[in-house]
Formats: C-alpha cells, sequence, structure tokens
C-alpha cells in the first residue's frame, strides 16, 4: 500500500475489540493522560523509534488524534516508513470516547 485509508468509527472498533490492529494515539500528552483508547501506544516525536523497533509492520496500525485531521498526516507518514497497512480514524478521539466509553483508560 502507498497510501493510508481512513477507517469509521465503528470499524475501528471492531478492530480493537477482536485485537486486529494496533491503535495509536498521536494527541498531546496531556490530552493522551486525561483520557485515551484501552492499550493505545501514545505515538510522539520521542516513541517513535520504539514504534519502529517493536512494531509488526505487517499487522494493521490504527491512528487517532483529536477529530480525524492531523491523524491523517501521521498516518501517510507511518506507510511511508514501512506499515504496510494503516488506518486514520475519522471523528478521532472526539467521536470514540463519545460512541464507545468502555475502551477509554481515564485518570
Amino acid at each position: 500500500m502507498d497510501r493510508f485509508q481512513t477507517i469509521n468509527p465503528e470499524q475501528a472498533y471492531q478492530h480493537w475489540l477482536n485485537k486486529t490492529a494496533v491503535m495509536v494515539d498521536i494527541r498531546d500528552p496531556q490530552s493522551f493522560r486525561a483520557g485515551h483508547t484501552t492499550g493505545a501506544f501514545h505515538l510522539t516525536n520521542e516513541t517513535l523509534n520504539n514504534l519502529l523497533q517493536e512494531a509488526d509492520f505487517d499487522q494493521p496500525v490504527m491512528v487517532m488524534c483529536y477529530h480525524g485531521h492531523s491523524s491523517q498526516g501521521a498516518a501517510q507518514y507511518l506507510v511511508n516508513m514501512g506499515f504496510e497497512t494503516v488506518y486514520s480514524v475519522n471523528g478521532g478521539f472526539d467521536v470514540w470516547q463519545r460512541s464507545y466509553p468502555e475502551a477509554v483508560n481515564t485518570l
């Protein structure tokens, strides 16, 4: 694949439930600490090398931001880094938190 795909929250939730994709959250540290998808990897400039070293490049990756816009650039970056299947989650964490509160870790 040479381009990311978009995925709606319902599809992302099914991947999350079935553990068939890795959730990556690119929001700022304060927002991530306040609440994030259970099991999400917090992707920052500081953690990018960890992701690249630990990742299975064949496993699908779902990228989440606040509303589904910034995640598109990050998703394309991950495609360019060699990930086979990368999704940007439409609506981002805003929709995810409202739709699936049971799938959110909060402080």
